[in-house]
């Protein structure tokens, strides 16, 4: 049974990262990353550009990295459905401090916006309910996704994931730095780490 939600998806966003403190996010490729840098960049975010299925598990490498973090992976339905492995992945490793957030709007938006699994009913984070994540939920209202927030700037808990169930479309681009060893050394220098 096909479930599209109707939040806008730059609004869900902005909630969810409001003042992000130590929260280190990674995005997935395309409108995660647009709608993470239109929320407020800082030198805490990574934005991924062509990793396609790789969010989750480069927020994995981060979180066991950085245990006295919390790190945020803010992806889309379809990307997540291409590294849906990883999330089986996650769940054996435990991570107190990672937090997966898929925006669903049930559309693979980068290439058409034809329908997605998730989009003819595919529940992503029922999948990561039974891989064995800390809690899963789904999203969808601004009153939860302000309850959400304070949950992913912890340190335990984890590995926690999340559906937000966003209206489908696609809001006018807004895009970050698309330099790879910009994006890298500013946040390893942000981190505390040598830059290379």
């Amino acid at each position: 049974m096909a479930k599209f939600g109707t939040l806008d998806r730059r609004a869900a966003v902005k909630r969810l990262l409001d003042q992000p403190g130590e929260l280190l996010i990674v995005t997935g490729l395309g409108s995660p990353g647009y709608d993470a840098f239109a929320a407020g960049d800082h030198d805490g975010s990574f934005y991924l550009w062509g990793a396609m299925g790789g969010a989750a598990m480069m927020g994995l490498g981060l979180a066991l990295a950085q245990p006295k973090r919390p790190v945020l992976v803010l992806t889309g339905d379809g990307e997540q459905l291409m590294g849906l492995g990883g999330l089986a992945t996650i769940a054996t490793k435990r991570p107190k401090n990672l937090s997966v957030v898929a925006l669903d709007n049930g559309h693979y938006g980068e290439t058409g916006m034809q329908l997605s699994h998730s989009g003819l009913g595919v529940d992503i984070h029922r999948m990561a309910e039974a891989a064995g994540f800390a809690a899963a939920r789904e999203i969808a209202n601004l009153e939860e996704i302000d309850a959400y927030r304070a949950e992913i700037r912890s340190i335990g808990g984890g590995p926690r994931y999340a559906t937000i169930r966003i209206a489908p479309g696609n809001p006018p681009r807004a895009l970050p730095n698309r330099d790879g060893v910009f994006l890298k050394n500013r946040f390893r220098a942000h981190l505390g780490l040598p830059v290379t």
